[in-house]
């Protein structure tokens, strides 16, 4: 199954080592698992995002540790590519980028040909092949429409999608340069939410924290006196503040780290697809483990 993370610190910007890559738990070790791309986003301090995206394992791209290890952003968003839509190529590796924000998804949505007559004049953004990118431009195209509002947006398309296509999992993480949004949607996977407040049980203590399954690992110590929110697929420590987002909930965290959630999609699927309807090789991509 494709992995997701994203964090913010903003206002603050922080340094943060991603997947270190000598752990037995790291993501670098996971993407051995989920072989076919990696993608790190962020944002310089003029806003500017950066991708650093590779369609081929963490743990056998250079570049990738180099720069894992020494970036610096008030938000950061990364994804661990399991193909099941799309050749291995830098354009159909997650995050996607347009109009200064980052997308990644985990899940698969059918019914590509329809999305495409959908999204008509919008198909210009998208470069690749996959389903993903395709959502993406859904989005972006529907948050223009609600004069900038990305929650609205977002919802906009994740419904659409709920009502006309088959849906295996459309969990979303998407960032711009000072606010990030999550959404789980239903409950085919999961997806964990972690505030990590200055003055709380974390006070003291940077972002050092692993996954319990041996699948992540994530350090920045720069939060060892800065608030943080964290989403990702899997909890990464045995915290007890780790909360699982509910089917359908669609989180936002602002410039000012305030968390809101509201159950933005509270219908099931109205063409739900289970694992025995994907072909084998989809199939296996999605299972949790």
């Amino acid at each position: 199954m494709c992995r997701l993370f994203a964090m913010t610190s903003a206002p603050e910007r922080v340094r943060a080592t991603f997947w270190l890559l000598d752990a037995a738990d790291s993501l670098s070790a996971q993407s051995r698992r989920d072989p076919d791309g990696t993608g790190l986003g962020y944002f310089r301090p003029d806003g500017e995002p950066v991708l650093h995206k590779a369609p081929i394992a963490a743990y056998e791209d250079r570049a990738f540790a180099e720069e894992a290890a020494t970036v610096e952003s008030s938000t950061f968003i990364a994804h661990v590519r399991y193909a099941t839509t799309g050749a291995l190529s830098i354009r159909n590796t997650h995050p996607f980028c347009a109009d200064g924000r980052m997308l990644a998804h985990n899940g698969v949505i059918e019914g590509k040909d329809i999305l495409e007559r959908h999204l008509g004049d919008a198909m210009a953004q998208v470069r690749g092949d996959t389903d993903s990118e395709r959502f993406f431009a859904l989005v972006n195209r529907e948050t223009e429409a609600a004069g900038g509002d990305v929650a609205a947006g977002l919802e906009s398309a994740a419904r659409w999608v709920a009502e006309n296509l088959p849906l295996l999992a459309l969990n979303i993480v998407m960032t711009t340069a000072d606010s990030l949004w999550a959404l789980r949607y239903p409950e085919t996977h999961s997806l964990y939410l972690l505030e990590r407040r200055a003055d709380g049980p974390h006070q003291g203590r940077g972002l050092d924290q692993n996954g319990s399954g041996g699948r992540m690992r994530v350090r920045a110590d720069g939060l060892a006196d800065r608030s943080s929110v964290v989403v990702a697929s899997e909890r990464l420590d045995d915290h007890p503040g780790w909360r699982a987002l509910r089917s359908g909930e669609l989180v936002h965290i602002g410039p000012d780290l305030h968390v809101t959630s509201r159950i933005a999609l509270p219908d099931p699927p109205a063409h739900p697809l289970t694992l025995a309807d994907l072909d084998p090789h989809a199939a296996q991509a999605q299972r949790t483990s």
